[in-house]
């Protein structure tokens, strides 16, 4: 299948999809014990409105953030462009890919492909799909949970190594 993938890790990818990543420590950033409570439903981290405007800015991947057992959230929004390397966007397939250290969760748009996007083990490449039919200028949301590893004895900064979109042609 035909393949054009923008890195969306470095500036020259960003400007072209539009994106700034952003990052914030904690399960919940912002909240007393990085909001680690016991029976929490989950994080409004993961969710396309969630307002992130005060999250620190990077401007290129990988950006290693913390030490010992920690969680981090990475956020972007990105626009499909036009065309890709010359050729029209509309109607593609359109991949995320990326590879967490250590442990990573995918969400786009507010939710997580279960079998893909999970956690599925230290330092696995992860690749999800972001829409099956790609419209120029639509905008998705990705968030990705970072947690240090191992869980018993984490040691290291998490990072998300690399940040890729992947466009497929679809048809003939």
């Amino acid at each position: 299948m035909p393949r054009a993938t923008i890195n969306i890790g470095e500036p020259d990818g960003q400007a072209i999809a539009g994106v700034t990543w952003k990052y914030a420590r904690g399960y919940v950033p912002g909240e007393p014990n990085e909001g680690l409570v016991e029976h929490s439903t989950g994080s409004p981290a993961r969710l396309p409105d969630y307002d992130d405007s005060a999250w620190e800015i990077c401007h290129d991947l990988p950006a290693r953030v913390s030490h010992g057992f920690t969680f981090v959230w990475y956020r972007a929004t990105v626009t499909i462009p036009a065309t890709v390397h010359g050729h029209p966007t509309a109607g593609m397939r359109v991949q995320f890919e990326t590879c967490v250290d250590d442990y990573g969760e995918i969400w786009i748009d507010g939710e997580c492909n279960r079998d893909r996007g999970a956690v599925q083990g230290f330092n696995v490449p992860q690749r999800v799909q972001l829409t099956d039919n790609a419209q120029p200028g639509s905008r998705h949301t990705i968030a990705i949970l970072a947690v240090n590893g191992p869980l018993g004895a984490p040691f290291g900064t998490v990072f998300v190594r690399y940040a890729n979109l992947g466009f497929e042609w679809t048809g003939a």
